[in-house]
């Protein structure tokens, strides 16, 4: 059996694992980390701006772009010392139709030097906040009701103060590192 015809055969799956692998490294060394927005004006101080009620809107987008649900969010936030509380009350466009949560309560602390941890019921583990300018990053696990399972979505989440009255908040949801859409929020503070 003549096998000189086995290195020609693998020659062109050796040359795709190495482009997966280089495209891959390349992916995980171009992130943004949070430390680039730290000259970047106004500072977000996270326990004075969610300090109060907070109204947002905000959309779910599929891995496509097209839109899969619209909803607001009503926070009622306050903080006791470096431990906050942030009481969500959602309204879903479907009507809650799919099991999104009507209510999310997060516990926070404030860790100091910019960084931040979080529980929720529907949060799993800890959530991990790191701070520097106007930007938050904020990356947790989210156990998410999926036609009758639950499946654990992780989410990378920037916020970005626009000013002391205006939030605005991007978060990607992935699973196994391959994208499944995007929410896009905003977060007004309620005049007192």
């Amino acid at each position: 059996m003549n096998r000189r015809w086995i290195p020609t055969m693998m020659r062109p799956l050796r040359v795709l694992l190495t482009g997966m692998v280089l495209v891959i490294g390349l992916g995980a060394c171009a992130g943004i980390e949070v430390e680039q927005y730290r000259a970047e004006k106004p500072v977000l101080d996270l326990r004075q701006f969610f300090s109060g009620t907070l109204v947002g809107w905000g959309m779910f987008q599929d891995r496509s772009g097209k839109v899969i649900k619209r909803f607001h969010v009503v926070i009622d936030a306050r903080w006791e010392g470096r431990r906050g509380t942030l009481d969500e009350r959602f309204t879903w466009s479907d009507g809650a139709a799919g099991g999104n949560p009507p209510r999310r309560v997060w516990t926070l602390t404030d860790h100091g030097d910019g960084r931040y941890t979080g529980t929720a019921g529907d949060v799993v583990g800890e959530a991990r906040g790191e701070a520097a300018g106007n930007a938050l990053r904020w990356r947790y696990v989210l156990a998410l009701p999926v036609d009758g399972r639950i499946i654990e979505v992780d989410f990378d989440d920037w916020m970005f103060l626009v000013d002391d009255k205006l939030m605005l908040n991007r978060s990607i949801m992935s699973k196994y590192g391959f994208r499944l859409g995007e929410v896009t929020l905003s977060l007004a503070r309620r005049a007192p």
